[in-house]
């Protein structure tokens, strides 16, 4: 273990390079995804570039874009949320593609489909309907949509493709696949919002099925050096305490088949990332996750926040958690790579600042000054 001082042992651990399926990142620092819904019509503009750029010039070595919609008529549902289809959306996601590279970074676009999380009904898609594995929402015990045909299953499974095709083309450095939070991919590995009875419903190896061949269709699609990545969680938006395994063995049997059909580094997704994933292991989610697999894995959840993501910090906010526990992890490769969500969105300089063992100067995160995009 290090025994350099605080501040030089964080600037020493992150800054070491790691290569993801032969793109070779400049630190173990990546941006997580989060939306920001700055993009009228799904175009994402100048500012979003500079968003992105300004994280990248400040060290951040792999930017994940926030959520976009792939090109499907139920894929989502907000006019401000990104999509990447589109002549005018992708050019400007060229574009941002670009001011990253500019600025030292590497950059992925997450791809998405919510699912049944869209009220029906909801703009910009009034006459495409919610759809899912079953048709059912989180928590409901009632379909409120309509549940997936093989053709509905053959056209979400081509757009992912195509949108990953394309942000090749446009000169992205690979895509990361949403399959967490309750929305669809994540609606198919979830028990509770997949009851079907067909080969993609059932045991955990059935429920991984769609995604699986999402992956697949993906990989078929783009050269076999870019990297594809997959995110995913036990935990849903409205269900914390959800999960889709309950043991090593059970999570196995899901990320099995998804790295053979072509994920290069898992992304798992937490609410807490120092807190382990099962009984008798110290290990969180993103370390099973590359122990059970052997690929790269990217940890998150509340980094460099005093308390769990959801918690709503008040007056002038709350001291910054210690990264001690995250860098012992770090370390001994527990994983590889470290996103960092709301940290980085208060302050763009939050990778500049840890890496050059400025700690004393993080900003605490405080969500009521997040009403622009900067």
């Amino acid at each position: 273990m290090s025994t350099a001082p605080p501040a030089l042992r964080a600037a020493e651990i992150l800054s070491r390079p790691v290569s993801v399926n032969g793109l070779t990142l400049r630190n173990r620092i990546a941006m997580a995804p989060m939306t920001r819904e700055f993009s009228p019509g799904g175009v994402p503009g100048a500012d979003v570039a500079s968003y992105y750029s300004r994280r990248a010039a400040a060290g951040v070595g792999l930017i994940i874009t926030e959520g976009t919609y792939v090109g499907h008529e139920s894929a989502g549902t907000s006019d401000r949320v990104p999509r990447f289809h589109g002549a005018e959306q992708l050019a400007g996601w060229a574009r941002v593609a670009e001011a990253v590279h500019a600025a030292g970074g590497r950059i992925v676009p997450q791809l998405w489909h919510i699912g049944m999380v869209r009220e029906p009904g909801a703009p910009p898609f009034p006459d495409a309907p919610a759809v899912g594995p079953s048709g059912l929402r989180v928590g409901a015990t009632e379909p409120t949509g309509r549940a997936m045909t093989r053709a509905d299953l053959d056209a979400v499974i081509a757009a992912f493709a195509d949108a990953a095709a394309d942000a090749e083309r446009i000169g992205f450095d690979g895509v990361e696949l949403h399959g967490a939070h309750g929305y669809l991919i994540d609606q198919f590995l979830w028990s509770g919002t997949n009851r079907r009875t067909d080969a993609y419903g059932g045991d955990p190896v059935a429920r991984a099925r769609f995604a699986t061949e999402i992956v697949a269709a993906v990989r078929e699609r783009v050269s076999p050096g870019f990297p594809v990545l997959f995110r995913y969680s036990q935990w849903k938006a409205d269900a914390y305490d959800a999960r889709l395994a309950e043991t090593p063995e059970e999570l196995e049997s899901i990320l099995t088949p998804l790295a053979e059909a072509g994920v290069d580094a898992f992304h798992a997704s937490t609410r807490r990332y120092w807190l382990p994933e099962f009984d008798g292991s110290d290990l969180n989610l993103a370390g099973w996750t590359r122990k059970l697999t052997g690929k790269p894995a990217i940890t998150v959840g509340s980094v460099g926040l005093d308390g769990d993501f959801v918690k709503a910090f008040q007056g002038e906010g709350a001291p910054v958690r210690s990264l001690d526990n995250l860098l012992d992890r770090l370390e001994r490769d527990e994983f590889d790579l470290v996103a960092v969500g709301r940290a980085l969105l208060q302050d763009p300089e939050w990778a500049a600042k840890v890496l050059e063992g400025r700690l004393a100067e993080l900003k605490p995160y405080d969500p009521a000054s997040l009403t622009t995009l900067s």
